[in-house]
């Protein structure tokens, strides 16, 4: 069936920058390229299957006529798909003389694919992401886009074609060369000096080879590197040892090149995230702007050694993947070729790698060989030179990122030693940010979704490498989306100045056994409030998802196992912003334990949402330089973390604090022994005791901030 869709003309946008002619015919998608260097017009041919863009360019394919024949008025439209759109923004221009207004739709419950109208007929597909809006839209009508984002004056502008320079083998300290690819801006005056845009990568750096290249069209020099032992690098992987140094000597490099200005910027995410991080305290001098995203935090902060424990299968998949070539293994990260229960209840832990992917793994067996926190992992440990800090750095992550441990220790580090031009922006974003506007039953408004994601990253680079006086770093330093509010608010720091850090109590009878005991949550300690036991038996772990999500935790509250601690129905909205603690006091029976804090909201209808949580292992509630096992039955003070929240509690719904002593898919159970966990096959079950009273005043520390 032929729609007017199929006869037209559309414009190809990637973060900005024409890419070229899409045309839509009854049998194939039509894409007219342009030239990388010469960004000149080419011919259509079809659609590579294989191009590695956003847009779902099939699906919009597959549903022209759905888009054609639904009716794109009122405040909501529904496909004949099923699928929901939401009224969004709308934009004003002057299209062939006349002043026109377009209408955005919103797409919601998925990735999003928001469409434009103009007069009830679609004018543009677009969907945004962390690298860029990718966008098609009629051609001359860009103007009633979010394209407009990309018109800011003081912008780098996509003025230049790509240079290809090739691969380099660069060599590092010990002479390990690593696999490098500069590209600059083909166009630019012979003899230009330019600033570079730098990724490390342990995931191949051909494999967002066309999206890391538009910052050269935009005027900076671009060096993608594999990091050592990944892809076409030499040298073996060792997770976060070698990337402060690494990255030192790779900045030594591009500033002794003929074409660099002497200043560097650094771009990251996840492990690429951790790898900036690591480079920024290596204090090289040259290192002049950092753009960090959901960047994973040192080892026993977030990863291999998580609060102390082992952590499982989030890293483990990723270790595992690492593991069987030089290449990532992506359905062995993403649990498809290998079965996430089989993999976590495997023992002993140490030949997990063996059992299987049947063979050994190399940080596998490394991290067995320190089970204590020793110079190896120093070395591993960011914050162990946060004093050597002085670049400007942009953090970015959300409340279901699940390396949210490593950013919020980032952030603390750059807090604490008062690092200038320090900036946070934190949404309702999964590791994967500015992705969707639903999860999970989590509804979040129509913003949640940001258009100027990528925007932003290049006002950074702009601001601190181009010196462009654009602004961003006078704006506030913190910005953060409020999910049950559902609205974007800023701070002049994070936590928020504004908020107020109020302690709520647990209390009880000394039944808090699972949601239908007597544990509350109360504004003071109580005198009368005997504590409160369970037992951890390592056999039957809890099971939750594992992942930072809004989970509904309501079946697993039933065990009793779990001590919950519920306040009374809130009388008035109650706003929670900002980096949370909590203080337990508490004892068990065992030589070792852990201990699982979770914050919830529960709801009317008693649905109790994770919001945030953590895990610590007590033998290292001294600090991590100094482990002690536990004395049994003695109380013990712990002082713990938990992931950053911005989240309204409605009125009407309880805030709820758990405890218990395990989490099977975020850290391998505690046997409670006190033993070498990796080698460790023996498991004790214990009683564990969780005190609140005057002298052992159990609480959550909670941000509030004022209702306004």
């Amino acid at each position: 069936m032929t729609t007017y869709l199929h006869t037209t003309d559309f414009r190809f946008y990637c973060a900005g920058i024409y890419s070229g002619k899409i045309h839509f015919t009854e049998k194939a998608i039509m894409h007219a390229k342009v030239d990388l260097r010469r960004r000149t017009q080419m011919q259509d041919n079809v659609l590579d299957p294989n191009a590695k863009y956003v847009l779902p360019f099939a699906k919009i394919a597959r549903q022209l006529a759905s888009y054609e024949a639904a009716d794109w008025t009122g405040d909501k439209v529904v496909l004949d798909t099923g699928e929901v759109y939401h009224k969004h923004i709308s934009y004003e221009a002057e299209i062939g003389g006349r002043l026109e207004t377009s209408q955005v739709w919103a797409l919601r419950g998925d990735t999003a694919l928001d469409v434009v109208t103009l007069n009830g007929q679609v004018i543009a597909f677009l969907t945004p992401n962390r690298y860029g809006i990718e966008l098609i839209v009629k051609a001359g009508y860009e103007a009633l886009t979010p394209l407009t984002v990309y018109d800011e004056p003081l912008l780098s502008k996509p003025e230049y074609g790509v240079n290809d320079l090739g691969t380099f083998l660069i060599p590092m300290r010990d002479g390990i060369k690593l696999a490098t690819d500069v590209f600059l801006p083909e166009g630019i005056q012979p003899g230009m000096k330019l600033p570079t845009i730098l990724v490390r990568t342990c995931y191949d750096r051909n494999g967002k080879k066309e999206i890391f290249m538009r910052w050269a069209n935009k005027g900076y020099a671009v060096v993608s590197q594999d990091v050592r032992g990944r892809a076409d690098s030499e040298g073996e992987l060792i997770p976060f040892y070698n990337e402060r140094d690494d990255g030192y000597d790779t900045i030594d490099w591009i500033i002794a090149q003929d074409w660099s200005d002497g200043k560097v910027g650094m771009w990251g995410a996840s492990y690429l995230g951790y790898v900036v991080v690591a480079a920024a305290t290596s204090g090289h001098p040259n290192l002049k702007a950092v753009v960090d995203e959901v960047n994973v935090g040192s080892p026993f902060i977030d990863t291999a050694r998580k609060g102390g424990t082992l952590c499982s299968w989030p890293l483990l998949s990723w270790t595992l993947a690492q593991s069987v070539g030089t290449r990532t293994d992506f359905d062995i990260f993403g649990g498809i070729t290998v079965s996430p229960e089989a993999a976590v209840d495997a023992r002993p832990i140490r030949d997990i790698p063996q059992q299987i992917i049947g063979k050994t793994s190399g940080p596998w067996e490394l991290w067995s060989q320190h089970p204590e926190y020793d110079d190896f992992w120093r070395n591993c440990t960011f914050t162990e030179l946060g004093h050597q800090v002085k670049v400007p750095v942009y953090v970015i992550s959300g409340w279901y990122d699940g390396d949210s441990p490593g950013v919020s220790e980032t952030w603390r580090m750059l807090t604490e030693h008062d690092v200038p031009n320090r900036k946070i922006r934190l949404g309702a974003w999964e590791h994967g940010p500015n992705r969707a506007r639903d999860l999970q039953g989590a509804a979040f408004g129509e913003d949640a979704v940001v258009y100027d994601y990528d925007v932003s990253v290049l006002r950074w680079f702009d601001r601190f490498l181009k010196e462009i006086p654009n602004g961003i770093d006078e704006e506030p330093r913190a910005s953060y989306y409020v999910v049950g509010e559902n609205r974007w608010r800023t701070s002049e720091d994070w936590t928020p100045a504004e908020a107020v850090v109020t302690p709520f109590y647990l209390a009880g009878s000394g039944r808090a056994n699972s949601s239908l005991g007597d544990g509350r949550l109360v504004s003071a300690p109580e005198a009368s409030s005997p504590p409160d036991t369970f037992i951890y038996n390592p056999a039957d772990p809890i099971a939750d998802s594992g992942e930072r999500e809004p989970e509904n935790m309501r079946k697993h509250e039933l065990r009793s196992d779990i001590v919950v601690y519920t306040s009374e129905p809130l009388a008035d909205k109650l706003t929670v912003a900002g980096e949370l603690s909590c203080v337990l006091y508490a004892a068990s029976t065992g030589l070792d334990t852990d201990w699982v804090v979770t914050l919830s909201d529960v709801h009317e209808n008693g649905d109790s949402i994770r919001l945030s949580n953590y895990i610590v292992r007590a033998k290292y509630r001294h600090g991590l330089d100094n482990p002690q096992l536990l004395v049994p039955g003695q109380v013990e003070r712990y002082d713990i973390f938990l992931q950053n929240i911005a989240h309204t509690f409605a009125a009407g719904h309880r805030i709820r604090f758990t405890v218990t002593s395990s989490s099977k898919f975020v850290a391998f159970p505690n046997t409670n022994t006190g033993n070498d966990p990796y080698e460790d096959t023996e498991a004790v079950i214990v009683e564990q005791t969780i005190c609140h009273s005057i002298e052992h005043p159990s609480h959550i520390l909670l941000p509030v901030i004022p209702n306004i």
